[in-house]
């Protein structure tokens, strides 16, 4: 009986145990970088503990700030627009190591304008 415990007890610690330790949790905080492209500044973002992400992208070239919203996933890839309203996309990948890097675009100002953005957490 004590054997057959213990290996019930060791099945359920396995079935309980996950092999993608990947949460939400790796990313919360603060994250900022640079932007370059058609356009070229800075942006600032929060990740909050559902994955809701907020920010600013600044412009260098006109001197505005754009809003940025949107979602992280448990893996680290974001999704969100940008804009002041929104007519971007602000998207790429946040790392555990604390780095990220994706793509941005945004219709306004007129010419629509785009590029890359790298950055890290705080």
């Amino acid at each position: 009986m004590k054997k057959f415990f213990l290996l019930l007890l060791t099945a359920f610690l396995f079935i309980g145990c996950s092999s993608d330790d990947d949460t939400i949790y790796d990313y919360i905080g603060t994250w900022s970088g640079t932007y370059e492209g058609s356009d070229k500044g800075v942006w600032n973002i929060v990740v909050d503990n559902a994955g809701k992400v907020t920010g600013t992208m600044h412009s260098d070239v006109n001197n505005e700030n754009y809003n940025i919203s949107g979602n992280l996933s448990t893996s680290g890839d974001l999704t969100a627009v940008v804009g002041l309203p929104s007519k971007g996309d602000f998207r790429g990948t946040l790392n555990t190591d604390k780095k990220g890097n994706g793509n941005w675009s945004n219709s306004l100002p007129t010419p629509a304008k785009s590029g890359s953005w790298k950055g890290e957490k705080k």
